[in-house]
């Protein structure tokens, strides 16, 4: 079967066929390092983190690249604010963005996370096609991009161009019209980064001292490696306009190629208490607050239950939802890797569980990385493999072993059952104390009920929660914070 990808472009779904059949390119617009990763960044990362999963899994070898915003205005104006040097601010962040990323598995799958600063001549040599080609023009020592003169501006968000006034927040001072945008910024202040580049500018050379526009960066940085076209270009869906609609416009106006890229793929937003979760805003929950309470697969696990292309509230009672259904996941592959082994007369049934998760959960990804569904196939397939656990003896230990690689790849894809932990066996004691306590809940015997759970976790340091699913177990090694396996 072919992976089938929403466009934005098109806005229709579409066959996966990459540009070169030997490599697909991958870039997703990275972080602007002034403040710490929230929540709305998680999600953003995780969802394309399961795009290159699966498309390696499914036999792509992938090149992906996020780039590190390191030259912005936001960073210029929090580190006067925080009294700091602007590089010596960007690093600090930098590095706590990329600790992040590490602790919810996405750093493992990025290929380079190049800085902007180091492309000051690739942003140069962009530039100056832009003003050969007609499209750029200075004021002072300030580069514009003349939006007037490219065709289809607004084909990615179907705006209209009237709109544009509205959303441009770039002084208009100097500028032919409201809605062009920079593509080099004049010095301010002596203690701002900057760079001074060498332009021709209608056969006259020209010394422009200042800094790159936001959306120069990117799409220089992407030539370097990719050249002017490429295959998958993702973000969250707030970047749509202005920044990818520019990110276009520069790239087709400079190197003459389009689609500039061929598919667009944009991942809904963490909204807060009805307000887009940002930065600039303040009002996030960083990751590492979330980090300090919950395991790296509760985040995943929150964030792969909602389709990519959809929004999430954010509460907290999603993550800790989540937890438990990631303790259900756990504890039903415990008490399968946990059977007897030896001469399994129903082997045929477990395979056959393994085999229509599988089928299933590759028809779901295919489909437009169809995550909800993907993992509604896997858990039912645990709880099938728990269930099958409970009324047989014995299974055969070839059989054991496939079935639970099966499950642990297509899991891997989501960032799920990635500790090695659950191979340990719950005691037979606690076992049968589950078992009493099941049957307590059965008549209704509450009290006798939670007296067995508080047991069970003083004895054994074992802590139950009741799901949707049924009674899971957990020990503390199961939250994820060290990947093994």
């Amino acid at each position: 079967m072919a992976i089938f990808i929403y466009n934005t472009l098109s806005r229709s779904k579409e066959r996966f066929v990459p540009i070169d059949s030997e490599e697909v390119r991958m870039f997703v617009c990275g972080q602007t390092v002034y403040d710490e990763a929230h929540m709305g960044h998680a999600k953003t990362y995780i969802d394309f983190d399961i795009v290159v999963r699966w498309l390696r899994s499914s036999g792509y070898k992938v090149k992906y690249i996020q780039n590190i915003t390191d030259v912005d205005d936001k960073i210029i104006a929090r580190a006067e604010e925080k009294q700091m040097t602007p590089t010596a601010l960007a690093r600090k962040y930098e590095g706590l963005f990329l600790e992040d990323m590490e602790a919810i598995g996405v750093r493992e799958n990025v290929d380079l996370y190049p800085r902007s600063h180091d492309y000051i001549g690739a942003i140069r040599d962009q530039i100056q096609l832009l003003f050969d080609n007609g499209y750029a023009y200075a004021v002072g020592d300030n580069a514009y991009y003349d939006v007037s003169k490219f065709r289809d501006y607004t084909k990615l968000s179907g705006m209209k161009i009237e709109e544009l006034k509205k959303h441009r927040i770039e002084s208009p001072e100097g500028k032919r019209n409201v809605y062009d945008f920079a593509l080099w910024k004049a010095v301010k202040k002596e203690t701002e980064p900057q760079w001074e580049i060498e332009v021709v500018i209608e056969g006259e050379r020209r010394k422009l001292r200042g800094r790159p526009g936001w959306h120069i960066e990117d799409t220089a940085i992407v030539h370097s490696f990719f050249g002017p076209q490429y295959d998958l270009h993702g973000g969250a869906s707030e970047l749509i306009f202005p920044h990818h609609t520019n990110e276009i416009a520069q790239s087709e106006a400079a190197f003459g190629i389009s689609p500039y890229v061929k598919y667009w793929m944009h991942s809904g937003v963490f909204n807060i208490r009805g307000e887009k979760m940002s930065k600039s805003l303040r009002n996030y929950i960083s990751i590492r607050e979330v980090l300090s309470k919950h395991g790296p697969e509760d985040i995943r696990m929150a964030i792969c239950s909602t389709h990519y292309r959809k929004d999430i509230e954010y509460r907290e009672e999603i993550i800790s939802n989540a937890a438990r259904r990631v303790n259900y996941l756990y504890a039903s592959m415990s008490s399968f890797y946990n059977m007897k082994e030896g001469q399994g007369d129903r082997d045929g049934e477990a395979l056959a569980i393994a085999s229509r998760m599988d089928v299933g959960f590759k028809e779901a990804m295919d489909d437009d990385f169809n995550t909800p569904l993907a993992l509604s196939r896997l858990e039912i397939a645990a709880g099938e493999l728990k269930d099958f656990a409970e009324s047989n003896d014995a299974i055969g230990e070839g059989t054991k072993i496939a079935i639970v690689d099966a499950i642990r790849k297509k899991a891997w894809v989501l960032g799920l059952l990635e500790n090695d932990s659950f191979k340990e066996p719950l005691p037979e004691e606690a076992r049968k104390m589950i078992g009493e306590r099941e049957e307590m809940r059965k008549k209704r015997k509450f009290e006798e009920s939670d007296r067995i759970r508080d047991d069970i976790r003083s004895r054994f340091g074992i802590e139950l929660e009741d799901t949707e699913q049924g009674t899971a177990w957990s020990r503390k090694s199961w939250r994820g914070k060290g990947r093994t396996g």
